[in-house]
């Protein structure tokens, strides 16, 4: 065994995340890390020593990091996204600088935070390295700013996009999502987790709503776009057990380790609004079953976060297609590793380790998934 550098991890304290890297760091005799809380960065109070390694955890679990973050004392409301933004990617460039200077290590880079955040330049990103993406008139270097419903609805007419997903450039667990479809006719409905309140407020609610009024889903969406909006095709899903499924992969050093299906009743699949765990053997066999490799499913995700080498450990959002003969990536998280009691794939490296034991062994220890590149890929993709 290596080494061990002394660890900081700059997250809450109180929260699973933590908690986990924790027990994955004492599970492999190493000592625990020092924890930095992100309302300590946000007020300017974080220091630093030299020789230690700094990782960087999700600030979503503290509200006070939230509010400072967002602006807006609810968290259930769904507004703040754009302010959230760039007050993190502003603490965590200050953040680095700070790292730097004390003669610390930051272990990923912030630069890459700041796309993987931005729905929109992620995908930019990723559809010019040549990793399928949902088409997205929305995306790229150059975002065309979209200030509201009737300049959204006249950007689908000139794509002929008639079903799209409507997403918060910024937000996270589905807050701010809508799934739009409409006939050309007049005719809309979109389906989403967002509660308007008589007084224009929007809530994200654990219950799946449609809107069927043409007003009210504008209403809502020329109140979510201020904070800014990623637009894509919205493509038809594979199914298990008659839910539609889609997989959350997670990418650590180059190599795919860990993967669950997730199935949902609605277009949304997050376990909060009525999804579930699906059946990862089922998965693989419906895609053998349609002339393809499992080993193909997984270098999409490993070519995908080959896009973003600064980041060590990423969670890949892969789509499957309806018949599960192609995919395509719906989003690269900075910290998608959040999988209670999901154990790694056979042949990873990562077998009987959860996600954040994987990422001790990658990373402090000699044992674990080692950085590898992307595997060679043949399978058709959207």
């Amino acid at each position: 065994m290596t080494t061990a550098p002394r660890l900081v991890v700059v997250g809450d304290p109180a929260g699973r995340r933590v908690t986990f890297f924790q027990d994955a760091l004492r599970a492999a005799g190493l000592p625990g890390a020092r924890v930095v809380s992100w309302p300590d960065v946000l007020g300017g109070r974080a220091r630093f020593a030299a020789g230690e390694t700094v990782r960087l955890d999700s600030p979503g679990e503290d509200p006070v990091a939230d509010r400072l973050l967002r602006g807006v004392d609810d968290p259930a409301r769904v507004e703040g996204s754009g302010r959230w933004y760039a007050r993190f990617t502003a603490a965590v460039a200050e953040l680095s600088e700070t790292v730097t200077a004390a003669g610390a290590t930051l272990v990923d880079d912030p630069t890459e935070l700041a796309v993987l955040f931005d729905k929109r330049l992620g995908h930019g990103r990723l559809r010019a390295a040549g990793v399928p993406v949902p088409d997205s008139p929305t995306s790229g270097p150059a975002v065309p700013a979209v200030g509201g419903w009737a300049e959204l609805r006249s950007l689908l007419e000139e794509a002929g996009l008639r079903r799209v997903f409507v997403k918060l450039a910024h937000g996270s667990s589905a807050s701010g999502v809508l799934a739009v479809e409409t006939n050309g006719a007049g005719r809309i409905q979109a389906t989403t987790s967002v509660e308007r309140t008589p007084d224009g407020r929007l809530f994200n609610s654990l219950r799946v709503r449609r809107y069927t009024s043409e007003h009210e889903i504008a209403s809502i969406v020329d109140a979510l776009a201020p904070d800014g909006l990623h637009v894509e095709r919205w493509l038809p899903k594979a199914t298990q057990d008659g839910r539609a499924a889609d997989l959350r992969v997670v990418v650590i050093d180059g190599r795919a380790t860990h993967a669950v299906v997730r199935t949902g009743r609605s277009p949304m699949t997050n376990l909060h609004l009525g999804g579930a765990r699906g059946d990862l053997d089922a998965a693989r066999a419906a895609i053998a079953a349609a002339g393809g490799r499992w080993e193909d499913a997984l270098g999409v995700c490993e070519r995908a976060a080959a896009v973003f080498p600064g980041t060590r450990c990423v969670g890949v959002d892969l789509l499957p297609a309806t018949g599960w003969r192609r995919f395509a990536v719906g989003e690269v998280n900075a910290f998608g590793d959040l999988l209670p009691g999901l154990k790694g794939l056979p042949g990873s490296g990562a077998e009987g380790l959860d996600t954040y034991a994987a990422q001790v062994a990658a990373e402090f220890t000699d044992a674990g998934p080692t950085r590898s590149a992307p595997r060679t890929t043949g399978t058709s993709t959207t």
